[in-house]
């Protein structure tokens, strides 16, 4: 039986010592959305490279000036002009630069939350939300680094490294040779240090994930850690993750500490064997102090392209590293692309049969392998699970944990596709039916019926956007929730705080029940959706269903057979099996675990 899917956060996909490779050509259509300020930043770039290789020639020429006595107004007029225009376009260069760099950021931001709200749920089950988080932050912000600090700045750089040449060639071909000999040296040495870099900063940016993942772990859980006493082994695990993080950040530190170094060293060294041989040259009447000058000042402005070359090739590295992580996550297909929602049917018009499941079998895939569990396996779930739900009908799905009642509701909602067997809404397969146009018909309030940070309207209106007042007032006086509007003033825009802190555990369900009923769906699907109510409440929230399902198809899962006694059929599985279908009365009779679980509640 092949298996889909997975159930529950594990620990994540990041390996720790191997990552997601990613090439440059996959960065170049972030470039090429700003190619517009691309092509301004380097005609700037030119322009400067052109203004820098004017300021040593001008700078000779005042030497020369100097030298004879003559006029050195224009001269100076013309060095400072030259400083100026360097400073100037440098200034805006780097604007343009930097605006582009955020312009790339925000692509890409864009594109993974675009990405990230549509994966298959599988997906979710298997990677940890403070990765995935990561990855949008930390992971896209140093794709700015290979505007802002290299990629166009080089290539001004490399006009005045070829310019700088040239001059130096026609001024004295002897000195040019001396210094490029060093230059390859230094070449030939950064090459092999920096190619480190772009694996380094995956694994570090891997890290930085894991200690993400971490802190949304310990936040999202903190009353019940506070409640364990367990805040040190918790932070312990953070503080570990960030040792981790702090250790690779260490390790590209120290490479690129090793790649300044090694470009001054050429630096420093090219000029002392230029001091030292033109200085030779000058005295035996070779060449002339504002040659040697001239060639020297030519030298540093060949040099420091160079740097910025090394510097540009380390930010692309990194760049990659992260691109790589960006990358692995735009990769992963969608639950379903567009053109696949455009080629699926509409839902057909109503049957008799609401739902039907005929023969559906379906395992959750196995987690990743740990250093625990090197060979985990899958479990299967469902097996042969076959049941027939008539329009309009009440039916109940009951049964021990983990014999796969919300698993069935999944199905449902196609978070995950049967390993075989087929599941039909109104006599049609659900395979053939977009996503969306299936879920617009289905109402569904998870187990733990999730509250989004916000206020009572934002929760309300997540699949009701065009709600009015009353209608949101209207469903909250269903689900018994009139009272939570009267105790704050601001009504439907009361905050109920980080996952409805703010809310009872029973209004929380309510609040998630009147948020389906809001769509008014022809078919509901409750789960376990009076668990958290009392006696009173429970019995209010039986009377609002029982008036909103007089017109609708209702499906529950309920561990409390008191709210499921009188459905017009109960459906009883254990083990991922149907051992049972009927009502409260015949089931009572036919089938035993069901007769025993109405024992132990003092329903028979």
């Amino acid at each position: 039986m092949s298996m889909m899917g997975g159930r529950g956060r594990g620990r994540g996909l990041s390996p720790k010592d191997s990552g997601p490779k990613a090439k440059f050509s996959q960065l170049v259509p972030y470039l090429m959305e700003h190619k517009a300020a691309l092509w301004i930043a380097m005609a700037l770039s030119v322009l400067g490279a052109g203004i820098s290789l004017a300021q040593p020639l001008v700078v000779g020429q005042v030497i020369t000036a100097v030298q004879s006595g003559a006029d050195l107004a224009g001269l100076v007029t013309a060095l400072v002009a030259v400083i100026l225009g360097s400073a100037v376009v440098g200034g805006f260069m780097y604007y343009v630069l930097a605006k582009a760099g955020e312009g790339v950021v925000l692509s890409a931001r864009q594109k993974l939350a675009h990405r990230l709200l549509k994966l298959p749920i599988h997906e979710y089950d298997l990677r940890r939300t403070g990765d995935l988080v990561s990855r949008v932050g930390s992971d896209t912000t140093l794709l700015r680094a290979v505007l802002t600090q290299g990629l166009v700045d080089a290539v001004g750089g490399i006009l005045v490294f070829v310019g700088s040449l040239v001059a130096m060639a026609f001024i004295d071909p002897l000195l040019l040779g001396l210094t490029l000999l060093m230059v390859v040296i230094a070449i030939a040495s950064i090459s092999v240090t920096a190619r480190q870099v772009r694996s380094a900063t995956t694994k570090a940016q891997q890290r930085v994930g894991d200690m993400s993942a971490a802190v949304d772990r310990a936040l999202s859980a903190v009353r019940t850690i506070r409640a364990a006493r367990a805040e040190k082994r918790e932070s312990d695990a953070i503080a570990k993750d960030a040792g981790e993080a702090f250790t690779q950040g260490v390790k590209i530190a120290r490479i690129n500490a090793m790649i300044t170094p090694i470009a001054g060293l050429a630096m420093n060294g090219a000029f002392i064997v230029v001091l030292g041989v033109g200085g030779y040259r000058v005295a035996t009447g070779t060449t002339s102090v504002a040659s040697l000058i001239t060639f020297i000042l030519l030298m540093f402005q060949m040099i420091r392209p160079l740097g910025q070359a090394f510097g540009a090739y380390s930010s692309v590295q990194s760049g990659l590293g992260a691109l790589a992580r960006i990358q692995e996550i735009l990769d992963v297909p969608l639950e379903e692309t567009e053109a696949e929602a455009r080629n699926a049917a509409k839902t057909s018009a109503l049957n008799e049969t609401a739902l039907e499941f005929e023969n559906v079998s379906f395992g959750y895939a196995a987690p990743p392998a740990t250093e625990e569990n090197l060979n985990p396996e899958s479990r299967v779930v469902l097996e042969g699970v076959s049941f027939a739900i008539p329009r309009g009908a009440r039916v109940a799905l009951v049964g021990p944990s983990g014999s796969g009642k919300s698993t069935i509701f999944s199905l449902i909602e196609r978070f995950y596709e049967p390993s075989a067997g087929r599941i039909l809404l109104d006599g049609q397969p659900v395979t053939e039916i977009s996503r969306n146009s299936l879920r617009a018909q289905i109402g569904y309030v998870e187990q733990d019926a999730p509250v989004l940070a916000g206020s009572l309207r934002a929760n309300l209106m997540i699949g009701s956007p065009d709600a009015t007042d009353e209608q949101l007032t209207a469903v909250l006086a269903e689900v018994n929730l009139t009272e939570v509007l009267e105790r704050d003033s601001r009504g439907l825009d009361a905050e109920v705080g980080e996952n409805g802190i703010m809310l009872s555990g029973g209004e929380r369900q309510r609040l998630a029940i009147a948020r389906a009923l809001l769509s008014a769906p022809p078919i509901l699907l409750l789960d376990e959706s009076t668990s958290s109510l009392d006696g009173l409440n429970e019995q209010r929230m039986r009377d609002a269903i029982d008036s909103v399902a007089k017109n609708r198809t209702l499906l529950v899962i309920a561990h409390r057979l008191s709210t499921v006694v009188d459905s017009d059929q109960i459906i009883v599985l254990e083990h991922g099996k149907v051992i049972g279908v009927g009502t409260h009365s015949e089931l009572v009779v036919s089938t035993p675990l069901y007769k025993k679980l109405a024992k132990q509640q003092l329903l028979v």
